[in-house]
C-alpha cells in the first residue's frame, strides 16, 4: 500500500473514532442511554386569579408583584359602604318582621275569642229555637181542640221560623270566625317567613362582607397586579394573579416510541439552564392520550414515529416548600425520564440532587 493510501486509511479511522466518541459523549450528555429519554421544556406552575366576588370598588391592595403570600393571608380589600347600608336595611326589615309576628299572633288570639263568642251565640240561638219549636208543637195540639186561637198558632209558627233563621245566622258567624282564625294564622306564618328572609339577607350580606377581603387561597407568589386601588370592578373582576408554588412542574414532549413507554410516576431529573449543576427530582403525573402536534399525514410507520406526546413531570411539594424562595417559573431546561423502572441513570445524571 502506498504511503498516500496508508495516510488516507489512518485519517478515515481517526475520523470514525472521533465520530464514535462524539456520539458517545452526546448520548451521555443528553441522557438518551438505554431506558432514559429526554425532552426540552420550561418550569410552569398553576396560576390562580384572585377576583372580586361582587361588583365594587377596590379600597386597598396589600401586596406587590413578587411578594410571597401564605394561605389565608389578606391580599386586597373592597369598599364595603354599600354593603354596610344594605345590612342596616336588612336589620330594619328583620325588626319589622319580628313585630309582625307579635301582631299576627295577637290577631289570632282576637279571632279565637270572636269564635268563642260566636259559639255562645249559636248555643243561645239553638236554645231559643228549641223553646220555639216546643211551644209551636203545643199550640198546634191545642188548636186541634180549639183551645188556642189561630192567631196564637200563627205567632208561634213565626217565632219558630225566626229562631231557625237566627240559628243559621249564628252558625254563619261562627264559620266566619273560623275563617278569620285561619287567615290570622296564615299571617303568623307569613310574618315568620319574613323574619327568616330578613335573617337570610343579613347572613348573605355578612358573607359578602367577609368576601370583600380577598385572601390567598394557598401559598404562592404574586405574579401580576391586574387592577389598582380605586378601580371599579364587575362581579368576578380580577385583582391579582398568583402562582401556586406548591404545584410546580415541567411540560415536555416525547415521540411515540418513547411516550408509549413512560409510566405514570416514573422518575424524572430536571436540569435547568440557569442551574445546570443541580438535578431536580420529579415524577411523571400526566402523559397525553393524543398527539399534541402531528405531520400532515400519518399513513406510514415512519410518519407515525413523528407524533409527539405531551408529558408532565411534577416536582415534589416537600422539596418546593424547602426552596420556595428560589422557585421561579418560565425557566427553560431539559427533562430526563426513565422509560423503565429498573433503568439506571447515566453518569452525567448522577450529580447533586437538592434535598
Amino acid at each position: 500500500m502506498s504511503p498516500i493510501a496508508k495516510s488516507l486509511a489512518v485519517a478515515a479511522l481517526l475520523a470514525a473514532a472521533a465520530g464514535g466518541y462524539f456520539a458517545w459523549t452526546k448520548l451521555a450528555d443528553t441522557g438518551d442511554a438505554d431506558g432514559v429519554a429526554h425532552g426540552n421544556g420550561r418550569i410552569e406552575a398553576v396560576e390562580i386569579d384572585v377576583a372580586a366576588k361582587t361588583a365594587g370598588r377596590i379600597r386597598d391592595i396589600l401586596v406587590d408583584e413578587g411578594d410571597f403570600v401564605t394561605s389565608g393571608q389578606p391580599l386586597a380589600r373592597m369598599d364595603t359602604q354599600q354593603l354596610a347600608a344594605q345590612r342596616r336595611q336588612a336589620e330594619a326589615q328583620l325588626k319589622r318582621a319580628t313585630i309582625g309576628i307579635s301582631t299576627a299572633q295577637s290577631l289570632v288570639t282576637q279571632r279565637k275569642a270572636e269564635r268563642t263568642a260566636a259559639e255562645a251565640v249559636v248555643a243561645q240561638r239553638e236554645a231559643e229555637l228549641d223553646a220555639a219549636t216546643r211551644k209551636l208543637a203545643r199550640s198546634e195540639q191545642l188548636a186541634k181542640t180549639n183551645d188556642v186561637s189561630l192567631q196564637v198558632l200563627d205567632n208561634d209558627r213565626a217565632t219558630e221560623r225566626g229562631a231557625t233563621a237566627a240559628v243559621g245566622a249564628a252558625k254563619a258567624q261562627q264559620a266566619a270566625s273560623d275563617a278569620a282564625i285561619g287567615a290570622a294564622e296564615a299571617q303568623v306564618v307569613d310574618a315568620a317567613a319574613a323574619v327568616d328572609a330578613a335573617q337570610a339577607a343579613i347572613e348573605s350580606i355578612d358573607a359578602d362582607l367577609v368576601d370583600s377581603t380577598l385572601v390567598s387561597p394557598r401559598d404562592g407568589r404574586v405574579q401580576y397586579r391586574v387592577a389598582q386601588p380605586g378601580e371599579v370592578l364587575a362581579a368576578g373582576g380580577r385583582v391579582l394573579n398568583l402562582v401556586d408554588l406548591g404545584d410546580v412542574y415541567m411540560t415536555f414532549f416525547l415521540p411515540t416510541a418513547q411516550a408509549g413507554r413512560v409510566a405514570l410516576g416514573a422518575e424524572v431529573r430536571l436540569v435547568l439552564d440557569a442551574a445546570p449543576q443541580y438535578l431536580i427530582p420529579a415524577r411523571v403525573t400526566y402523559v397525553a392520550d393524543v398527539a399534541q402536534f402531528t405531520p400532515k399525514t400519518v399513513e406510514t410507520q415512519e410518519e407515525r414515529q413523528k407524533l409527539m406526546f405531551r408529558v408532565k413531570a411534577k416536582i415534589p411539594t416537600e422539596l418546593l416548600k424547602k426552596h420556595i424562595t428560589q422557585v421561579k417559573t418560565g425557566l427553560p431546561g431539559v427533562a430526563y425520564v426513565k422509560l423503565a423502572s429498573d433503568a439506571a441513570w447515566p453518569q452525567s445524571l448522577k450529580g447533586v440532587v437538592p434535598e
